[in-house]
């Protein structure tokens, strides 16, 4: 099983994580400093601040804070999460194949966020690039959560559902990563690290806050209940737009409406797809990019064990609430084991270790699958959290670097639109390793009741996860904290 995160989590992942959670605890590092200080802002600009709280090293102004309250967001949407599995699985009664499926195309909004990151950085709504979006995002995500407690009765009507988070979520996430993109350019690695650890971190706080009611709430409750609950949460992404720092657009283009066929439009549009062309051609921005796509284009099982674990081993919704506590906790430690140790490592080095750290670890769910460890004495349960602990602090410190050579490699002017296009080549690389995933389901026979073949399909999978490593070379090799610039 390999490391490397799904679609983003925040979960850069839609709210299914189709990979592996990335959830945890650890060190939300938190400075109160008193007096005059130098200090780091979003932007990662040094400068004399008065005494403000600091989180990950980054000042926590109001504009900082919107973005992190966006990242948390993203992540106590996993509320919903296990309420979605189960409904697909015992409401819609689906099988391993189709929830694999399902997962993977509810991940084709994260596909198209440059043209998100178009849009935001071209057509202001209402005079502002990044305050509308933010509020029509939440708008649009609490409307898609109050149709799947309603109206919401067969697996078209849920993809539908799912698709519309997605998207609402994707197109938050594009608004703040290019807030973070314009700020963290020119910076050294350590500074836009501390930048993305910040996000990340509240994205995993997010995680830890809904994680252990996701599946009590279930087990009390219902699926129905749940999503009804989760229809509040996007609504505090349109509030906390007003904490964002920007200046109306004067003039006509703060009219909401823009003609799209106007010359000027269509001539604004040519410029940027042209200036995106030169910005992605060049090696050390393509290179990387095919290796990042690859790395997650390999085939995972995660739908497969989870039909196994509540089918066959009777885990109940309760207790993976309390695994996805233990992932979420996690995930927050895979950050802070990154910002404390690796900001400065070479990515190809962080690569190396934890895929192939990965595939080995992701090889003990064999243990779980024929019960090998059971006769060591260890449960079921127990195991399962260890497993999950493990796997999740690797996926998320292996991923950290990823956003943060993206973040450095965008150019002035354009920050939303190639940052977004460098992700979206990411998630598609996720989704190809989940659908493949559901096509060795289908191949080896694995259904909601049959798992005779679901140790080899775990084997299998955790193979391919070391089929990228040897382009491990399309990696920069530059140690140094300056990022090449991209030349537009």
């Amino acid at each position: 099983m390999s490391v490397a995160l799904p679609l983003s989590s925040r979960e850069d992942e839609p709210f299914i994580d189709a990979r592996n959670s990335a959830g945890n605890e650890g060190s939300l590092a938190m400075d109160m400093e008193e007096g005059t200080s130098t200090s780091t802002s979003l932007g990662g600009s040094s400068r004399k601040k008065n005494s403000r709280l600091k989180c990950f090293g980054v000042d926590l102004s109001p504009d900082n804070v919107a973005v992190a309250m966006v990242y948390f967001v993203q992540g106590v949407l996993g509320l919903a999460k296990l309420a979605v599995s189960f409904y697909l699985k015992d409401d819609l009664h689906l099988d391993p194949a189709e929830t694999a499926v399902i997962t993977g195309f509810s991940a084709l909004p994260w596909l198209v966020k440059p043209l998100y990151g178009f849009i935001s950085d071209s057509i202001p709504l209402f005079g502002y690039r990044r305050r509308s979006y933010l509020v029509l995002s939440g708008l649009l995500g609490a409307l898609s959560w109050i149709l799947m407690a309603t109206f919401v009765v067969s697996k078209y009507g849920a993809a539908f559902c799912i698709l519309l988070s997605s998207f609402s979520v994707a197109f938050s996430d594009v608004v703040v990563d290019s807030m973070v993109v314009e700020r963290a350019r020119g910076e050294s690695q350590s500074v836009s690290g501390s930048l993305q650890s910040l996000c990340w971190g509240s994205s995993a706080f997010g995680g830890i806050v809904s994680s252990y009611f996701s599946g009590s709430l279930v087990d009390a409750y219902g699926v129905r209940f749940v999503f009804g609950v989760t229809a509040s949460l996007p609504l505090i992404t349109s509030a906390v737009a007003v904490l964002v720092k920007e200046q109306r657009v004067l003039g006509p283009a703060r009219v909401p409406n823009v003609l799209l066929g106007t010359p000027s439009f269509l001539e604004s549009s040519k410029e940027s797809i042209i200036q995106l062309w030169i910005a992605f051609r060049q090696p050390h921005v393509f290179l990387p990019t095919v290796f990042i796509f690859l790395w997650q284009a390999t085939p995972h099982s995660d739908s497969a064990m989870f039909f196994f674990t509540t089918n066959k081993l009777g885990f109940t919704p309760e207790f993976l609430g309390r695994v996805k506590l233990v992932t979420s906790v996690a995930s927050l430690a895979g950050v802070g084991l990154y910002n404390g140790f690796l900001k400065n490592v070479p990515l190809r080095k962080i690569f190396l270790a934890t895929t192939i750290a990965g595939s080995v670890l992701g090889m003990t769910q064999v243990f779980l699958v024929t019960g090998l460890n059971r006769q060591f004495g260890m449960s079921d349960e127990w195991f399962a959290i260890g497993d999950s602990l493990i796997l999740t602090v690797l996926s998320q410190a292996s991923f950290m670097p990823v956003l943060v050579l993206a973040a450095k490699l965008c150019p002035e002017g354009m920050e939303a639109t190639l940052f977004a296009t460098l992700m979206s080549i990411s998630n598609g690389g996720s989704v190809l390793g989940g659908l493949i995933g559901a096509g060795l389901t289908k191949v080896f026979g694995v259904t909601r009741d049959k798992f005779d073949n679901l140790a080899t399909l775990v084997i299998l999978c955790n193979l391919t996860s070391l089929l990228p490593l040897p382009l491990l070379r399309l990696l920069p090799r530059d140690d140094s904290d300056t990022a090449p610039k991209v030349k537009l």
